[in-house]
């Protein structure tokens, strides 16, 4: 069994390298490694150019995609992709050695027990500017709530079958940002046969400052992340839910974007944090029908969550997927 990795680069000339040798170092094969240069303007694709050259021995797709978002190159990259199992993976994160190897062994198990596989969930640390690392949130189960809160679907952290990635509509190439995030929720919609890859983290994920694709703060790109949440809102409105589902979902989602109106604050800019907590804040009173429940645990209880992430305290979100 082929198993395709996808990487869009752009402009990661100085440390793109250690990602690909991250790759190279696989236990398993036959292994594909699909990159797209998403038109750099420094020396990125001569050196995807160099790496190919030097390892012969694997399967390697260099290919370009003009339209600049990840989302889209990622797209392009899964043109390439000849795997039954496809990883999606960023430019500035790192592997350990026997990630593809352990997703396999999970499918294989599946496997043998007459059971097909479309989707793989993966631990994964993070890595900080100050170096620190914190393992990111895993949690077997409650996948769709998970995804919502913590991102569990994050683009590094899953495996996914090729045929059933290929059956959604791919990456949302107008969204420069959270595109994961909303794909994961499409992948989820899709009713996808989960497993979860218990070992411990296999992935590293890179927070470190401006080397990293994530970012460290939120409110230079405001309105793009209100936009992600509210195709995700609509996304769930129109999906085949059960309606208790659909609300439990929207409730979460309203969550987070109060939790990114409480990122505003800590960044000091009230003039985009307070309006969007209003936002938040009426649609959750909206969906309990300003009852009784509202009032005296849901509505006091939600506004020290406010607080608390505003001022950079953390475990919010396990008292919100108990609240919502």
């Amino acid at each position: 069994m082929q198993v395709s990795i996808i990487i869009p680069v752009y402009n990661r000339a100085s440390i793109v390298v250690d990602t690909l040798n991250s790759v190279v170092a696989q236990t398993y094969r036959p292994l594909q490694l699909v990159l797209v240069d998403n038109f750099s303007t420094d020396d990125t694709l001569q050196v995807l150019e160099t790496f190919k050259k030097e390892h012969p021995s694997i399967d390697i797709v260099i290919t370009r995609e003009e339209h600049h978002t990840a989302g889209a190159a990622r797209n392009r990259g899964f043109e390439h992709a000849t795997g039954e199992w496809v990883l999606f993976f960023d430019s500035d994160d790192i592997m350990a050695d026997d990630l593809v190897e352990s997703y396999v062994k999970v499918i294989e198990r599946a496997s043998k027990k007459g059971k097909t596989l479309d989707l793989i969930s993966a631990r994964s640390t993070l890595v900080f500017p100050d170096d620190s690392r914190r393992r990111a949130p895993f949690h077997r189960g409650d996948l769709f709530a998970n995804h919502i809160l913590h991102g569990q679907l994050a683009t590094q952290r899953y495996a996914v079958r090729r045929e059933f990635f290929a059956s959604t509509d791919g990456w949302n190439i107008e969204l420069p940002g959270w595109n994961d995030w909303e794909l994961g929720l499409r992948l989820l919609l899709a009713s996808p046969r989960v497993a979860y890859l218990g070992v411990p983290s296999r992935v590293t994920i890179n927070h470190n400052g401006a080397d990293s694709i994530t970012g460290t703060e939120f409110h230079s790109r405001h309105g793009q992340w209100e936009r992600v949440i509210d195709i995700m809102r609509n996304e769930i409105l129109s999906s085949n839910l059960k309606s208790t589902h659909k609300q439990r979902f929207m409730r979460l989602l309203e969550y987070r974007r109060m939790v990114l109106a409480a990122q505003y604050e800590r960044e000091g800019c009230s003039d985009l944090a307070k309006p969007l907590c209003r936002q938040a804040y009426q649609a959750l009173e909206n969906s309990y029908h300003n009852n009784r429940h509202w009032r005296w645990i849901v509505a006091p209880v939600t506004r020290r969550l406010f607080a608390r992430i505003a001022s950079g305290k953390r475990g919010s979100a396990r008292i919100a997927r108990l609240l919502y």
